[in-house]
């Protein structure tokens, strides 16, 4: 199969253990008002206008090709107890071409995935089979305001957050915390209360709203607007978590 890959970086230290390479894959069914990678979420390429040059986002490439790419570091990963990570966008929109991927190059390669969590339980699953880590995002646990501020239900994503609970495999909760809209007390008690008992949750890492989020959104044409107030002091309510015997991160 043939996918559609935005940027491949490598030596990256936080996307999951050890030294990794990271794959961003194209294409994202969520609109967050904070999302700072606006090139991935259209699923074609497109053109990319960065100051006096102008580049085309995002290559069309065979999973083979991919698979090869990334085999060739297989021994510096494991020196690093590294990896591969895709993300994105969201890569379960490319998930034919990902599980593709993922059957090439496992088991030499640790893989992950940092999603969303948004699709239907069947590809969450086929993809989640292929894994062996996973960085699963939570942005709001009220269906009301998810999909205020990211135009979808997150009720997908809470049942496959169940079936990961569920799976077994490692993983790591990940919660973007934007302010006065899911930093508060509130919406950390309600993520407590889903998350507690997952034997398999390695960690949560609350991630502080970056105010750079909007840089690249001219670069492809479109205009960040978020309708919440971005230089408000963030709130983390870590303790709850913390609390409940949950391991806390804030980064």
């Amino acid at each position: 199969m043939k996918g559609i890959v935005f940027s491949i970086e490598e030596f990256a230290i936080n996307d999951g253990p050890g030294i990794r390479t990271t794959v961003f894959l194209k294409g994202c069914p969520l609109r967050c008002e904070w999302c700072h990678n606006p090139e991935g979420l259209s699923p074609l390429p497109q053109l990319m206008r960065k100051r006096e040059t102008t580049e085309m986002c995002g290559q069309e490439m065979e999973s083979e090709e991919l698979a090869r790419r990334l085999l060739r570091d297989e021994q510096i990963f494991r020196l690093n107890k590294g990896g591969v990570t895709f993300t994105g966008g969201e890569p379960l929109m490319q998930a034919g071409f990902l599980c593709e991927v993922l059957q090439q190059i496992r088991p030499h390669i640790h893989c992950a995935i940092e999603t969303s969590g948004y699709a239907r339980k069947d590809v969450f699953r086929e993809v989640l089979g292929n894994l062996d880590f996973v960085l699963f995002d939570c942005k709001h646990t009220d269906d009301t305001l998810h999909r205020k501020y990211t135009r979808v239900s997150n009720r997908p994503i809470l049942q496959n957050l169940q079936i990961l609970m569920e799976s077994g495999k490692e993983f790591v909760l990940r919660v973007p915390l934007i302010p006065n809209v899911n930093d508060t007390r509130e919406n950390m008690v309600t993520l407590r209360n889903i998350i507690t008992g997952a034997s398999n949750l390695k960690r949560i890492e609350l991630l502080r709203y970056n105010k750079i989020a909007g840089a690249k959104y001219s670069q492809v044409g479109m205009e960040y607007r978020p309708s919440f107030d971005t230089e408000a002091l963030t709130q983390c309510h870590a303790d709850i978590l913390k609390d409940a015997g949950i391991d806390v991160m804030v980064l």
